[in-house]
């Protein structure tokens, strides 16, 4: 059965962008004003005349309305109201959904709200009897962790910066880094040439610098321990940052972060989206990840590309009227903690707490270098093609830190005839499915043998009269 499409709080955000009356806007696609005012108040789905009038009348993506993020939104908003604080009278999830599909801007100010409470509370926890200061070098308005700000930024634009990624694009056809064979020569040389900028790509840097930048005198140093595919990665930042300044400070500026430390790691992120791009360049990338069906290592050959940044590429390829298939990505280390997390998909992720054990990205580590392939259904009954391969960082010399991650691809199982890792797999049989969930503080499976603890929206009981693995039953 088709999913009915709701678009109202877009399609109200279009006629107020254009600044039409209800009356003027329903005249250009030939509609009743009252049949506007249904749909914009999500009382009527969306047809694809509509759809199609807008595209033409608009000149809008279809996909924009086609698509949106109320799962997403529906997720965090049921995560954060299990919170213990709002234990009598916690709204329900209908009412959940209906706030996500009817005033997504008020949900997500109440996520906010809810971060800064809960990172407040962290605080007073941690300072104890000590005086409570605001964070060094903020105002004390917020006590968001600027990481989260930025993670929450990518994920709600589905991790697709149109210009950047199209700017990169253009670069990597003009220099003729698909036919390069040596790519951190290439990049070397038009940071010469364009910004007068002296590179110095085998310096010893010191265990954890990776890159230095001087810009006095124009004198950018690499870590020779590198390997070719980080270098040629920094060498494409740093061509982000001195090219690219303006259009970075236009987006972190219309993102409305909330503290001057988000505004720079999301520079960061967004230079290193650059570097990405213009490394892996978007329909050539698309094109041989079509061709190889999305085979991680051929992809890593033919683009001199590491794991992680091939697997990042996947998760980005969103561009309208070229989009690939819809992939989550995520990094963590050993001890689970989400280093890198963004997802073109569905796919719920945990915002506090530890994931799902049953997940494979945590079973990669028991055996580096292997792909480790997975069905996995989420408890909305959506069931996704997951991949995970642990990756050990190589050290500089004998006393470095050697560092682990796990990486996660993803995507939902009816893109799977598109990806190699399905083939050998009975995607239908059910014996073949993890029935994994975003967290234990928040699953509603009642008879998973891993649960840590029980979730914190469901009362429990203890029988007396018998032990199973996990000792209490869920309400």
């Amino acid at each position: 059965m088709s999913r009915k499409v709701f678009v109202g709080p877009a399609l109200r955000r279009l006629r107020e962008e254009t600044r039409l009356t209800q009356t003027a806007f329903a005249q250009r696609l030939g509609l009743s004003v009252s049949y506007l005012n249904q749909i914009e108040n999500n009382q009527r789905p969306v047809t694809a005349g509509v759809l199609l009038a807008l595209g033409q009348t608009f000149g809008v993506d279809l996909a924009t309305f086609a698509t949106d993020d109320s799962d997403r939104l529906v997720t965090d908003l049921r995560e954060a109201s299990a919170d213990p604080v709002f234990a009598e009278g916690a709204p329900s999830l209908q009412d959940l959904k209906r706030v996500a599909a009817d005033s997504p801007a008020f949900a997500r100010a109440f996520l906010r709200l809810h971060q800064t409470a809960r990172r407040l509370g962290e605080r007073l926890q941690a300072a104890g009897d000590a005086p409570l200061l605001p964070p060094t070098g903020e105002s004390g308005e917020t006590a968001l962790i600027p990481y989260e700000e930025v993670r929450d930024y990518f994920h709600y634009v589905d991790n697709y910066v149109d210009d950047l990624d199209r700017a990169a694009e253009d670069l990597a056809e003009r220099l003729g880094l698909a036919a390069a064979s040596d790519r951190v020569q290439a990049l070397s040389g038009y940071l010469a040439g364009r910004h007068s900028v002296t590179v110095n790509a085998n310096a010893t840097l010191g265990d954890d610098v990776l890159e230095r930048y001087e810009s006095v005198t124009r004198m950018l140093s690499l870590d020779g321990a590198l390997d070719a595919s980080t270098r040629a990665f920094l060498l494409a930042s740093r061509i982000a940052r001195l090219e690219q300044a303006d259009v970075m400070g236009a987006i972190v500026a219309g993102a409305g972060f909330r503290s001057r430390a988000a505004g720079d790691i999301a520079r960061v992120a967004l230079a290193n989206y650059y570097a990405g791009a213009l490394l892996l360049p978007y329909r050539r990338f698309l094109a041989a990840a079509k061709d190889t069906r999305h085979d991680l290592d051929w992809l890593g050959r033919l683009f001199g590309a590491s794991l992680e940044q091939v697997c990042h590429r996947l998760s980005t390829l969103q561009r309208s009227g070229q989009r690939g298939v819809p992939f989550y990505f995520v990094k963590v280390d050993r001890a689970g903690n989400v280093i890198k997390r963004h997802s073109a998909t569905r796919f719920q992720f945990a915002r506090f707490g530890g994931a799902c054990p049953l997940w494979n990205v945590h079973e990669a580590f028991e055996q580096t270098g292997r792909t480790f392939v997975q069905v996995a259904e989420m408890p909305d009954g959506l069931r996704y093609l997951s991949l995970a391969r642990a990756v050990t960082k190589g050290a500089a010399h004998w006393r470095a830190p050697v560092r682990r991650y796990a990486f996660g691809l993803g995507c939902e199982i009816s893109y799977a005839g598109d990806i190699v890792y399905s083939e050998g797999i009975d995607l239908k049989a059910d014996a073949n499915v993890a029935k994994i969930g975003v967290s234990c503080r928040i699953c509603e499976r009642a008879n998973c043998h891993q649960r840590a603890v029980p979730p914190i929206d469901r009362e429990i009981r203890v029988p007396s009269d018998r032990r199973k693995v996990v000792p209490f039953d869920l309400s």
